[in-house]
Protein backbone atom coordinates (compact mmCIF):
# COMPACT_ATOMS: atom_id res chain seq x y z
CA UNK A 1 0.00 0.00 0.00
CA UNK A 2 1.60 3.22 -0.94
CA UNK A 3 1.78 6.14 2.15
CA UNK A 4 0.17 9.63 0.63
CA UNK A 5 2.53 12.59 1.04
CA UNK A 6 0.48 14.04 3.85
CA UNK A 7 0.52 11.08 5.58
CA UNK A 8 3.71 10.48 5.66
CA UNK A 9 4.98 14.17 6.30
CA UNK A 10 2.31 13.77 9.43
CA UNK A 11 4.41 10.64 10.68
CA UNK A 12 7.44 12.22 10.40
CA UNK A 13 7.02 15.39 12.37
CA UNK A 14 4.68 13.05 14.78
CA UNK A 15 7.98 10.96 14.95
CA UNK A 16 10.35 14.25 14.79
CA UNK A 17 8.59 16.26 17.88
CA UNK A 18 8.70 12.68 20.06
CA UNK A 19 12.22 11.83 19.58
CA UNK A 20 12.69 15.95 20.11
CA UNK A 21 10.85 16.01 23.08
CA UNK A 22 12.42 12.69 24.34
CA UNK A 23 15.85 13.52 23.95
CA UNK A 24 14.98 17.23 25.51
CA UNK A 25 13.52 15.18 28.82
CA UNK A 26 16.24 12.94 29.24
CA UNK A 27 19.09 15.92 28.94
CA UNK A 28 16.76 18.12 30.97
CA UNK A 29 16.79 15.32 33.40
CA UNK A 30 20.20 14.74 33.23
CA UNK A 31 21.35 18.20 33.86
CA UNK A 32 19.04 18.94 36.55
CA UNK A 33 20.51 15.49 38.68
CA UNK A 34 24.45 16.93 37.95
CA UNK A 35 23.42 20.77 39.38
CA UNK A 36 21.06 18.71 42.46
CA UNK A 37 24.54 16.75 43.14
CA UNK A 38 26.51 19.90 43.23
CA UNK A 39 23.81 21.77 45.23
CA UNK A 40 24.08 18.30 47.72
CA UNK A 41 27.89 18.55 47.75
CA UNK A 42 28.10 22.00 48.99
CA UNK A 43 25.47 21.77 51.27
CA UNK A 44 27.77 18.76 52.54
CA UNK A 45 30.68 20.27 52.67
CA UNK A 46 29.35 23.28 54.79
CA UNK A 47 27.74 20.31 57.28
CA UNK A 48 30.96 18.78 57.14
CA UNK A 49 33.12 21.54 57.81
CA UNK A 50 30.71 22.47 60.84
CA UNK A 51 31.03 18.89 62.16
CA UNK A 52 35.11 19.50 61.48
CA UNK A 53 35.44 22.81 63.46
CA UNK A 54 32.80 21.87 66.38
CA UNK A 55 35.12 21.67 69.88
CA UNK A 56 33.96 18.85 71.22
CA UNK A 57 35.38 16.74 67.80
CA UNK A 58 38.45 18.63 67.80
CA UNK A 59 38.94 17.67 71.61
CA UNK A 60 37.62 14.21 71.71
CA UNK A 61 38.73 12.66 68.22
CA UNK A 62 41.68 9.83 68.79
CA UNK A 63 41.22 9.92 72.67
CA UNK A 64 40.24 6.09 73.99
CA UNK A 65 36.13 6.39 74.67
CA UNK A 66 35.69 9.22 72.37
CA UNK A 67 32.76 7.16 70.31
CA UNK A 68 30.75 7.49 73.61
CA UNK A 69 30.69 11.24 73.38
CA UNK A 70 30.91 12.22 69.19
CA UNK A 71 28.48 9.36 68.35
CA UNK A 72 24.84 11.29 70.32
CA UNK A 73 26.28 15.08 68.95
CA UNK A 74 26.94 13.72 65.66
CA UNK A 75 23.83 12.00 65.43
CA UNK A 76 21.53 15.42 66.69
CA UNK A 77 23.26 17.23 63.96
CA UNK A 78 22.35 14.45 61.50
CA UNK A 79 18.74 14.35 61.70
CA UNK A 80 18.83 18.24 62.60
CA UNK A 81 20.71 18.59 58.76
CA UNK A 82 18.25 15.79 57.31
CA UNK A 83 21.39 14.17 55.94
CA UNK A 84 21.53 10.15 55.25
CA UNK A 85 24.99 10.01 57.69
CA UNK A 86 27.64 11.34 59.16
CA UNK A 87 31.37 9.43 59.74
CA UNK A 88 33.72 10.57 61.88
CA UNK A 89 36.55 8.62 61.60
CA UNK A 90 39.96 9.21 63.34
CA UNK A 91 43.67 8.89 61.74
CA UNK A 92 43.38 4.90 61.53
CA UNK A 93 40.25 5.31 59.43
CA UNK A 94 38.09 4.41 62.26
CA UNK A 95 34.71 4.58 62.52
CA UNK A 96 33.57 7.33 65.99
CA UNK A 97 30.28 7.74 64.55
CA UNK A 98 27.74 6.19 62.14
CA UNK A 99 23.81 6.11 61.66
CA UNK A 100 24.31 2.41 62.55
CA UNK A 101 24.85 1.69 65.66
CA UNK A 102 26.94 -1.62 65.52
CA UNK A 103 29.47 0.23 62.46
CA UNK A 104 30.79 2.36 65.37
CA UNK A 105 34.41 0.92 65.66
CA UNK A 106 34.60 -0.89 62.45
CA UNK A 107 37.62 0.51 59.44
CA UNK A 108 35.73 2.77 57.11
CA UNK A 109 36.98 1.36 53.49
CA UNK A 110 35.35 3.64 50.71
CA UNK A 111 38.11 3.58 48.39
CA UNK A 112 38.32 7.65 47.83
CA UNK A 113 38.64 8.44 51.35
CA UNK A 114 42.62 8.57 50.93
CA UNK A 115 43.45 12.59 49.61
CA UNK A 116 40.66 13.61 52.96
CA UNK A 117 43.92 12.00 55.20
CA UNK A 118 46.38 14.22 53.51
CA UNK A 119 45.05 17.25 54.71
CA UNK A 120 42.15 17.52 51.82
CA UNK A 121 39.25 19.05 51.46
CA UNK A 122 36.38 17.85 48.49
CA UNK A 123 33.30 15.69 47.70
CA UNK A 124 33.02 12.79 45.90
CA UNK A 125 29.98 10.56 44.04
CA UNK A 126 29.73 6.64 45.59
CA UNK A 127 27.33 3.73 45.35
CA UNK A 128 26.48 2.13 48.27
CA UNK A 129 24.09 -0.23 49.81
CA UNK A 130 21.12 2.07 49.99
CA UNK A 131 22.33 3.86 46.30
CA UNK A 132 24.30 6.51 45.16
CA UNK A 133 25.65 9.13 47.51
CA UNK A 134 27.40 12.51 47.59
CA UNK A 135 30.04 12.72 50.30
CA UNK A 136 31.86 15.16 51.70
CA UNK A 137 35.43 14.46 53.35
CA UNK A 138 36.65 17.35 56.07
CA UNK A 139 39.57 16.88 57.66
CA UNK A 140 39.48 17.53 61.49
CA UNK A 141 42.37 19.57 62.99
CA UNK A 142 43.55 19.72 66.76
CA UNK A 143 42.61 22.48 69.10
CA UNK A 144 45.12 24.31 68.01
CA UNK A 145 44.36 24.36 64.17
CA UNK A 146 47.78 22.51 63.22
CA UNK A 147 47.65 18.41 63.04
CA UNK A 148 45.32 16.88 61.40
CA UNK A 149 43.59 14.48 63.75
CA UNK A 150 40.50 12.79 61.48
CA UNK A 151 38.16 13.36 59.16
CA UNK A 152 35.02 14.18 59.04
CA UNK A 153 32.67 12.52 56.25
CA UNK A 154 28.92 13.70 55.28
CA UNK A 155 26.85 11.69 52.79
CA UNK A 156 23.46 12.66 50.86
CA UNK A 157 21.73 9.97 48.91
CA UNK A 158 21.06 11.36 45.11
CA UNK A 159 18.53 9.69 42.81
CA UNK A 160 19.23 8.56 39.49
CA UNK A 161 18.32 9.79 36.12
CA UNK A 162 15.62 7.11 35.98
CA UNK A 163 14.05 7.76 39.32
CA UNK A 164 13.90 11.73 37.94
CA UNK A 165 12.21 10.67 34.83
CA UNK A 166 9.95 8.75 36.62
CA UNK A 167 9.19 11.55 39.29
CA UNK A 168 8.62 14.02 36.19
CA UNK A 169 7.06 11.71 34.14
CA UNK A 170 3.33 13.18 34.53
CA UNK A 171 5.19 16.66 33.00
CA UNK A 172 6.92 14.79 30.57
CA UNK A 173 3.99 13.14 29.40
CA UNK A 174 2.25 16.48 29.25
CA UNK A 175 4.66 18.06 27.54
CA UNK A 176 4.99 15.21 24.76
CA UNK A 177 1.32 15.43 24.33
CA UNK A 178 1.04 19.05 23.65
CA UNK A 179 4.25 18.85 21.07
CA UNK A 180 3.19 16.00 19.34
CA UNK A 181 -0.39 17.42 18.32
CA UNK A 182 0.90 21.22 17.79
CA UNK A 183 3.46 19.16 15.46
CA UNK A 184 0.60 17.17 13.97
CA UNK A 185 -1.25 20.28 13.37
CA UNK A 186 1.80 22.13 11.62
CA UNK A 187 2.83 18.82 9.70
CA UNK A 188 -0.79 18.92 8.26
CA UNK A 189 -1.23 21.85 6.73
CA UNK A 190 2.37 22.07 5.78
CA UNK A 191 1.86 18.87 3.65
CA UNK A 192 -1.40 20.58 2.45
CA UNK A 193 0.31 23.91 1.24
CA UNK A 194 3.49 21.61 -0.51
CA UNK A 195 0.50 19.54 -2.15
CA UNK A 196 -0.78 22.80 -3.10
CA UNK A 197 2.58 23.62 -4.30
CA UNK A 198 2.69 20.58 -6.83
CA UNK A 199 -0.11 20.46 -8.16
CA UNK A 200 -1.78 17.83 -5.90
CA UNK A 201 1.10 15.43 -7.25
CA UNK A 202 2.67 12.64 -4.55
CA UNK A 203 6.03 12.56 -5.45
CA UNK A 204 6.08 8.87 -7.21
CA UNK A 205 3.71 11.06 -9.53
CA UNK A 206 5.82 13.60 -9.86
CA UNK A 207 9.00 11.30 -10.80
CA UNK A 208 7.17 9.69 -13.33
CA UNK A 209 6.10 12.98 -15.09
CA UNK A 210 9.87 13.90 -14.92
CA UNK A 211 10.09 10.75 -16.95
CA UNK A 212 7.67 11.53 -19.12
CA UNK A 213 9.45 14.85 -19.92
CA UNK A 214 12.31 13.62 -20.52
CA UNK A 215 11.15 10.98 -22.54
CA UNK A 216 9.25 13.37 -24.95
CA UNK A 217 12.07 16.30 -24.96
CA UNK A 218 14.08 12.84 -26.25
CA UNK A 219 11.49 12.20 -28.68
CA UNK A 220 10.20 15.54 -30.32
CA UNK A 221 12.04 16.70 -33.02
CA UNK A 222 12.14 20.30 -32.34
CA UNK A 223 14.71 21.97 -30.65
CA UNK A 224 13.42 23.78 -26.71
CA UNK A 225 15.57 25.76 -24.69
CA UNK A 226 14.21 27.37 -21.71
CA UNK A 227 15.92 30.29 -19.35
CA UNK A 228 14.79 31.38 -16.24
CA UNK A 229 14.63 35.39 -14.97
CA UNK A 230 18.12 36.05 -15.05
CA UNK A 231 18.55 34.75 -18.36
CA UNK A 232 20.51 31.10 -17.47
CA UNK A 233 19.57 27.65 -19.52
CA UNK A 234 17.40 25.23 -17.22
CA UNK A 235 16.16 22.91 -19.96
CA UNK A 236 17.58 22.55 -23.24
CA UNK A 237 16.57 18.77 -25.09
CA UNK A 238 19.02 16.80 -27.68
CA UNK A 239 17.63 18.15 -30.76
CA UNK A 240 18.13 21.66 -29.77
CA UNK A 241 21.83 20.35 -29.03
CA UNK A 242 21.96 18.79 -32.46
CA UNK A 243 20.16 21.63 -34.19
CA UNK A 244 22.21 23.91 -33.15
CA UNK A 245 25.51 22.32 -33.41
CA UNK A 246 26.47 22.29 -29.45
CA UNK A 247 29.07 20.02 -28.59
CA UNK A 248 27.64 17.24 -25.65
CA UNK A 249 29.00 19.99 -22.76
CA UNK A 250 26.93 21.22 -19.68
CA UNK A 251 25.20 24.37 -20.04
CA UNK A 252 22.42 23.93 -17.60
CA UNK A 253 23.32 27.58 -15.90
CA UNK A 254 25.10 29.06 -18.12
CA UNK A 255 23.72 32.42 -19.33
CA UNK A 256 22.32 32.03 -22.63
CA UNK A 257 23.76 34.95 -24.45
CA UNK A 258 27.10 32.89 -24.30
CA UNK A 259 25.23 29.92 -26.10
CA UNK A 260 23.42 31.84 -28.55
CA UNK A 261 25.14 35.00 -28.95
CA UNK A 262 21.36 36.38 -30.85
CA UNK A 263 18.86 35.31 -29.32
CA UNK A 264 15.68 37.63 -28.59
CA UNK A 265 14.30 35.37 -25.24
CA UNK A 266 15.65 37.90 -23.10
CA UNK A 267 13.99 40.21 -24.87
CA UNK A 268 10.86 37.86 -24.80
CA UNK A 269 11.13 37.65 -20.26
CA UNK A 270 11.42 42.00 -20.51
CA UNK A 271 8.05 42.56 -22.76
CA UNK A 272 6.25 39.56 -21.98
CA UNK A 273 5.38 39.45 -25.50
CA UNK A 274 5.31 35.64 -27.40
CA UNK A 275 6.81 36.07 -30.63
CA UNK A 276 6.08 33.38 -33.24
CA UNK A 277 7.72 32.44 -36.33
CA UNK A 278 10.96 34.25 -35.99
CA UNK A 279 13.83 33.27 -38.48
CA UNK A 280 17.65 33.28 -36.71
CA UNK A 281 20.62 32.07 -38.09
CA UNK A 282 22.75 30.43 -35.73
CA UNK A 283 26.15 28.43 -37.02
CA UNK A 284 25.16 28.71 -40.81
CA UNK A 285 21.72 27.69 -40.48
CA UNK A 286 18.47 29.29 -40.60
CA UNK A 287 16.23 28.38 -37.57
CA UNK A 288 12.68 29.35 -37.35
CA UNK A 289 11.51 29.91 -33.35
CA UNK A 290 8.78 30.56 -31.40
CA UNK A 291 9.40 32.33 -28.32
CA UNK A 292 6.93 32.24 -25.45
CA UNK A 293 7.38 33.64 -22.01
CA UNK A 294 6.66 31.26 -19.07
CA UNK A 295 4.15 32.75 -16.10
CA UNK A 296 3.36 30.97 -12.79
CA UNK A 297 0.34 33.13 -10.76
CA UNK A 298 0.86 35.95 -13.13
CA UNK A 299 4.23 36.44 -12.90
CA UNK A 300 7.10 35.35 -15.52
CA UNK A 301 9.66 33.34 -14.39
CA UNK A 302 11.63 33.03 -17.81
CA UNK A 303 11.26 32.01 -21.70
CA UNK A 304 11.23 29.15 -23.57
CA UNK A 305 11.97 29.00 -27.34
CA UNK A 306 10.74 26.13 -29.55
CA UNK A 307 12.43 25.62 -32.76
CA UNK A 308 13.52 23.92 -36.05
CA UNK A 309 15.66 23.86 -38.66
CA UNK A 310 13.39 25.72 -41.21
CA UNK A 311 11.16 22.60 -40.84
CA UNK A 312 8.42 24.22 -41.91
CA UNK A 313 9.82 26.11 -45.08
CA UNK A 314 11.55 22.85 -46.37
CA UNK A 315 8.06 21.49 -46.49
CA UNK A 316 7.06 24.09 -48.93
CA UNK A 317 10.50 23.88 -50.52
CA UNK A 318 9.81 20.74 -51.19
CA UNK A 319 6.52 21.26 -52.66
CA UNK A 320 8.25 23.30 -55.02
CA UNK A 321 11.16 21.91 -55.90
CA UNK A 322 9.76 18.40 -56.53
CA UNK A 323 8.52 15.94 -53.62
CA UNK A 324 5.26 16.27 -55.47
CA UNK A 325 6.50 17.38 -58.35
CA UNK A 326 7.65 13.60 -58.82
CA UNK A 327 4.37 12.10 -58.49
CA UNK A 328 3.03 15.04 -61.39
CA UNK A 329 6.16 13.51 -63.45
CA UNK A 330 4.92 9.81 -63.00
CA UNK A 331 1.43 11.29 -63.97
CA UNK A 332 3.05 12.81 -67.21
CA UNK A 333 4.90 9.69 -68.34
CA UNK A 334 1.49 7.27 -67.65
CA UNK A 335 -0.22 9.93 -70.16
CA UNK A 336 2.76 9.63 -71.98
CA UNK A 337 3.07 5.97 -72.27
CA UNK A 338 -0.88 5.59 -72.96
CA UNK A 339 -0.26 7.62 -76.09
CA UNK A 340 2.40 5.22 -77.13
CA UNK A 341 1.16 2.30 -76.86
CA UNK A 342 -2.12 3.85 -78.47
CA UNK A 343 0.03 4.51 -80.95
CA UNK A 344 1.43 0.88 -81.33
CA UNK A 345 -1.78 -0.35 -81.23
CA UNK A 346 -2.43 1.21 -84.16
CA UNK A 347 0.22 0.25 -86.05
CA UNK A 348 -0.77 -3.20 -85.11
CA UNK A 349 -4.04 -2.89 -86.36
CA UNK A 350 -3.22 -1.79 -89.36
CA UNK A 351 -1.07 -4.14 -90.06
CA UNK A 352 1.99 -2.52 -90.39
CA UNK A 353 3.93 -4.67 -87.70
CA UNK A 354 7.38 -3.35 -88.77
CA UNK A 355 6.71 0.13 -88.09
CA UNK A 356 5.36 -0.78 -84.79
CA UNK A 357 8.52 -2.61 -84.05
CA UNK A 358 10.71 0.56 -85.55
CA UNK A 359 8.66 2.93 -83.17
CA UNK A 360 8.89 0.66 -80.18
CA UNK A 361 13.09 0.56 -80.41
CA UNK A 362 12.85 4.22 -81.33
CA UNK A 363 11.31 5.15 -78.32
CA UNK A 364 12.87 2.24 -75.79
CA UNK A 365 16.40 3.92 -77.46
CA UNK A 366 15.31 7.19 -76.21
CA UNK A 367 14.57 6.51 -72.41
CA UNK A 368 17.44 4.35 -71.95
CA UNK A 369 19.85 7.03 -73.72
CA UNK A 370 18.46 9.65 -71.27
CA UNK A 371 18.52 7.33 -68.44
CA UNK A 372 21.74 5.71 -68.68
CA UNK A 373 23.19 8.98 -68.89
CA UNK A 374 22.04 10.57 -65.72
CA UNK A 375 22.75 7.25 -64.22
CA UNK A 376 26.27 7.85 -65.26
CA UNK A 377 26.75 11.03 -64.83
CA UNK A 378 24.83 12.16 -62.03
CA UNK A 379 25.41 9.56 -59.24
CA UNK A 380 23.07 10.85 -56.34
CA UNK A 381 19.52 9.76 -57.48
CA UNK A 382 17.65 12.15 -55.84
CA UNK A 383 19.02 14.55 -58.47
CA UNK A 384 18.70 11.88 -61.50
CA UNK A 385 15.21 11.87 -60.55
CA UNK A 386 14.53 15.65 -60.19
CA UNK A 387 16.05 15.95 -63.84
CA UNK A 388 14.30 13.28 -64.98
CA UNK A 389 10.93 14.38 -64.11
CA UNK A 390 11.63 18.12 -64.93
CA UNK A 391 12.24 16.59 -68.74
CA UNK A 392 8.86 14.85 -68.30
CA UNK A 393 7.35 17.66 -67.09
CA UNK A 394 8.52 20.07 -69.85
CA UNK A 395 7.53 17.70 -72.69
CA UNK A 396 4.08 17.64 -70.84
CA UNK A 397 3.61 21.96 -71.43
CA UNK A 398 5.43 21.08 -74.67
CA UNK A 399 8.71 23.17 -73.56
CA UNK A 400 11.89 22.45 -75.03
CA UNK A 401 14.58 21.12 -72.37
CA UNK A 402 17.59 20.78 -73.13
CA UNK A 403 20.51 18.99 -70.58
CA UNK A 404 24.05 19.93 -70.65
CA UNK A 405 25.54 16.56 -72.03
CA UNK A 406 28.93 17.66 -70.35
CA UNK A 407 26.72 17.87 -66.76
CA UNK A 408 28.64 16.09 -64.40
CA UNK A 409 27.99 15.33 -60.48
CA UNK A 410 30.05 13.35 -58.63
CA UNK A 411 31.29 14.37 -55.45
CA UNK A 412 29.65 16.83 -53.21
CA UNK A 413 31.23 20.07 -51.49
CA UNK A 414 31.92 19.41 -47.43
CA UNK A 415 29.24 21.51 -46.82
CA UNK A 416 26.36 20.74 -49.46
CA UNK A 417 24.06 18.30 -49.62
CA UNK A 418 21.92 16.85 -52.32
CA UNK A 419 18.62 17.97 -51.18
CA UNK A 420 20.08 21.22 -51.41
CA UNK A 421 20.98 20.45 -54.71
CA UNK A 422 17.47 19.07 -55.23
CA UNK A 423 16.12 22.75 -53.58
CA UNK A 424 18.17 24.69 -55.85
CA UNK A 425 18.08 23.06 -58.81
CA UNK A 426 13.75 22.89 -58.57
CA UNK A 427 13.19 25.96 -57.57
CA UNK A 428 15.22 27.78 -60.88
CA UNK A 429 13.43 24.55 -63.29
CA UNK A 430 10.34 25.45 -62.28
CA UNK A 431 10.61 29.36 -62.08
CA UNK A 432 11.94 28.81 -65.41
CA UNK A 433 9.48 26.89 -67.11
CA UNK A 434 7.11 29.15 -65.43
CA UNK A 435 8.65 32.35 -66.95
CA UNK A 436 8.66 30.90 -70.56
CA UNK A 437 4.88 29.51 -70.29
CA UNK A 438 3.64 32.74 -71.80
CA UNK A 439 5.85 32.82 -74.67
CA UNK A 440 6.14 32.22 -78.13
CA UNK A 441 7.01 28.47 -79.11
CA UNK A 442 10.39 29.93 -80.25
CA UNK A 443 11.25 30.86 -77.23
CA UNK A 444 9.29 28.15 -74.99
CA UNK A 445 13.01 26.76 -73.96
CA UNK A 446 14.75 26.23 -70.90
CA UNK A 447 18.59 24.66 -70.37
CA UNK A 448 20.05 23.56 -67.43
CA UNK A 449 23.59 21.78 -66.68
CA UNK A 450 25.60 20.91 -63.65
CA UNK A 451 29.30 21.40 -63.89
CA UNK A 452 32.20 20.18 -61.75
CA UNK A 453 35.89 20.42 -61.66
CA UNK A 454 38.34 20.16 -58.96
CA UNK A 455 37.83 23.82 -57.32
CA UNK A 456 34.42 24.55 -58.21
CA UNK A 457 30.77 23.23 -58.65
CA UNK A 458 28.44 25.32 -60.85
CA UNK A 459 24.52 24.84 -61.06
CA UNK A 460 22.85 26.98 -64.24
CA UNK A 461 19.63 26.90 -65.49
CA UNK A 462 18.63 29.42 -68.32
CA UNK A 463 15.35 30.52 -69.99
CA UNK A 464 14.31 32.06 -73.39
CA UNK A 465 11.76 34.21 -70.95
CA UNK A 466 10.71 37.58 -70.87
CA UNK A 467 14.22 38.42 -68.33
CA UNK A 468 13.68 40.19 -65.46
CA UNK A 469 12.82 44.16 -65.65
CA UNK A 470 13.30 45.24 -62.19
CA UNK A 471 16.57 46.91 -62.05
CA UNK A 472 16.74 46.48 -58.00
CA UNK A 473 17.80 42.67 -58.37
CA UNK A 474 17.61 41.95 -54.51
CA UNK A 475 14.46 42.70 -54.09
CA UNK A 476 13.58 39.19 -56.19
CA UNK A 477 15.81 36.96 -53.17
CA UNK A 478 13.65 38.70 -50.42
CA UNK A 479 10.82 36.41 -48.49
CA UNK A 480 7.50 36.85 -49.96
CA UNK A 481 8.37 38.88 -53.31
CA UNK A 482 7.10 36.98 -56.04
CA UNK A 483 5.94 38.54 -59.75
CA UNK A 484 3.52 35.60 -59.62
CA UNK A 485 0.99 37.25 -57.91
CA UNK A 486 -1.27 36.62 -55.96
CA UNK A 487 -0.50 32.77 -56.34
CA UNK A 488 2.70 32.82 -55.71
CA UNK A 489 4.40 32.81 -52.02
CA UNK A 490 7.62 34.28 -53.09
CA UNK A 491 10.02 31.90 -51.50
CA UNK A 492 11.56 30.11 -54.20
CA UNK A 493 14.76 32.82 -54.70
CA UNK A 494 14.60 33.30 -50.57
CA UNK A 495 15.66 29.91 -50.06
CA UNK A 496 18.05 29.57 -52.85
CA UNK A 497 19.75 32.54 -51.41
CA UNK A 498 19.28 31.42 -48.01
CA UNK A 499 20.80 27.68 -49.17
CA UNK A 500 23.66 29.42 -50.69
CA UNK A 501 25.08 31.57 -48.06
CA UNK A 502 24.74 28.83 -45.54
CA UNK A 503 26.98 26.68 -48.25
CA UNK A 504 29.17 29.10 -48.62
CA UNK A 505 27.85 29.67 -51.91
CA UNK A 506 27.38 32.49 -54.66
CA UNK A 507 24.60 33.60 -56.84
CA UNK A 508 24.90 35.34 -60.23
CA UNK A 509 22.34 36.88 -62.37
CA UNK A 510 21.87 37.44 -65.97
CA UNK A 511 18.90 38.63 -67.36
CA UNK A 512 18.15 41.13 -70.58
CA UNK A 513 14.61 42.08 -70.91
CA UNK A 514 13.23 40.04 -73.92
CA UNK A 515 16.32 37.68 -74.01
CA UNK A 516 15.77 35.32 -71.50
CA UNK A 517 17.09 35.09 -68.11
CA UNK A 518 20.39 32.55 -66.58
CA UNK A 519 21.14 32.02 -63.00
CA UNK A 520 24.59 30.54 -62.17
CA UNK A 521 25.00 29.20 -58.47
CA UNK A 522 28.57 28.39 -57.34
CA UNK A 523 30.07 26.38 -54.70
CA UNK A 524 34.08 25.96 -53.87
CA UNK A 525 35.44 22.49 -52.69
CA UNK A 526 37.96 24.25 -50.89
CA UNK A 527 35.78 26.33 -48.53
CA UNK A 528 33.52 29.31 -48.59
CA UNK A 529 33.63 31.46 -52.14
CA UNK A 530 35.38 34.81 -52.51
CA UNK A 531 32.82 37.82 -52.30
CA UNK A 532 29.54 38.38 -51.89
CA UNK A 533 27.29 35.45 -51.16
CA UNK A 534 25.18 36.79 -53.90
CA UNK A 535 26.04 38.80 -57.19
CA UNK A 536 23.80 39.61 -59.57
CA UNK A 537 24.92 41.06 -63.45
CA UNK A 538 22.30 42.22 -65.62
CA UNK A 539 23.41 42.63 -69.46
Amino acid sequence: MTIRLRTKMTLLAFLIVMFSVTIVAVVVSWQSVQDFRSELGRRALAIGRTVAQSPLIQQNVGRPGAEKIIQPYVERIRLATNVDYIVVLDMNKKRLSHPVANRIGTIFAGGDEGPAFADNEYTSLAVGVNGEAVRAFVPIKDERGIAQVGVVVVGILTPSLGEVLLEWKSSIYLTMILALFAGAIGAFYLAAHVKQAIFGLEPEEIAALMEEREAILAAINEGIIAIDRENRITLINPAARQILGIAEEELLGRPINEVIPNTALPEVISTGSSQFNQELVFNRKIIVSNRLPIRWREKIIGAVAVFRDKSEVRRLAEELTGVKKFVEALRVQNHENLNKLHTIAGLIQLHRYQEALDYIFRITEQQQEITAFLTRQVKDPAIAGLLLGKMGRAKELNIRFELDRKSELKTLPANLTASDIVLIMGNLLENAMEAVLPCQQEKRWVKCGIKQDQKELILWVADGGPGLIDVDFDRYFQLGYSTKRPEGRGLGLYLIKQQAENAGGKIILRSRPQQGTLFLVKFSYEGVMDGATSARIAD
